[in-house]
């Protein structure tokens, strides 16, 4: 497992009975995690005490009982500094245990000792591509939804990358890769965060498991000659991590080499001493 320890503005503090309480700079939430089905005792007071709570509806969805909490307030990862912001769907605009992968890319970056080229799809606010563009890389972010892409330029200029080699699109992942092939533009390194389900703006169904295959065999046509790494998550229940490494040795390793690790993403549990997984992650390296 590849686990997210280094972080000192966020928390995970306790999981229990289907919710995780967690803390994010000075606030408290509790939300929903189906992975935490274990009854275990709720001892710190903070699940009383809390800041904001995501309760699902029985009818689907859910709300924020958010009546202590700002609109939104900062947090710092090292060098990156994010917005957080309570939306629909319990998110908050930053997954941390995705730091270990943020500190894996910028370190694949720095060893490089050449100039980078990054291409972070389904880019959600950001946290990826700062942490590459912090490390030296250019990065070319996208994601379909413009609010997000206008958030990731909040966390660029909040993390004092305002002026970085970053090219903000707004558009369809599969498409924009389309086109960069047609264009013959290359990059050195992609990153991918594609969904479990989605519709694309032409009412397009997307479901991982049918469409990844046929989505990674595509971002190979934009890979340079001389590729650093390709980064890919999923958050989809019951795919295991060996599935993304079988995806990524059939297509890359077979023509550059390198190899690949794919794991669980984890995040400590300060009441426990355990570890949440937190969805599947694979890294091929050609190194």
């Amino acid at each position: 497992m590849f686990i997210s320890d280094k972080w000192k503005d966020f928390e995970l503090i306790d999981c229990s009975k289907g919710e995780k309480l967690e803390r994010w700079g000075k606030y408290t939430l509790v939300r929903p995690d189906p992975q935490a089905i274990w009854d275990t005792p709720r001892r710190d007071p903070r699940w009383k005490q809390r800041d904001g709570r995501y309760q699902r509806s029985e009818s689907g969805g859910g709300s924020w009982d958010k009546s202590a909490l700002p609109e939104s307030w900062q947090i710092t990862y090292g060098e990156l500094r994010f917005n957080v912001k309570p939306m629909n769907f319990k998110h908050t605009g930053i997954f941390p245990e995705q730091a270990c992968n943020w500190d894996w890319a910028a370190e694949k970056i720095r060893g490089a000792k050449r100039p980078v080229s990054v291409l972070n799809l389904f880019g959600y606010t950001g946290a990826a591509t700062l942490a590459c563009a912090k490390a030296g890389a250019s990065v070319c972010h996208v994601d379909a939804a413009k609010g997000m892409v206008a958030w990731g330029r909040e966390n660029a200029q909040l993390s004092g990358l305002g002026e970085a080699p970053i090219r903000w699109i707004v558009d369809d992942c599969a498409k924009f890769v389309e086109r960069e092939i047609r264009r013959e533009r290359r990059y050195d390194a992609i990153i991918m965060d594609p969904p479990s389900y989605g519709r694309g703006p032409g009412g397009e169904v997307w479901k991982l498991e049918k469409d990844l295959w046929g989505f990674v065999s595509l971002c190979a046509g934009v890979l340079s000659d001389e590729p650093l790494f390709v980064l890919i998550n999923s958050y989809t229940t019951g795919l295991s991590p060996s599935v993304l490494s079988y995806v990524t040795e059939s297509i890359f390793t077979k023509k550059y080499g390198g190899r690949s690790d794919s794991r669980e993403l984890g995040l400590p549990v300060t009441a426990s001493g355990l570890v949440l997984p937190c969805g599947a992650t694979c890294r091929w390296s050609a190194e």
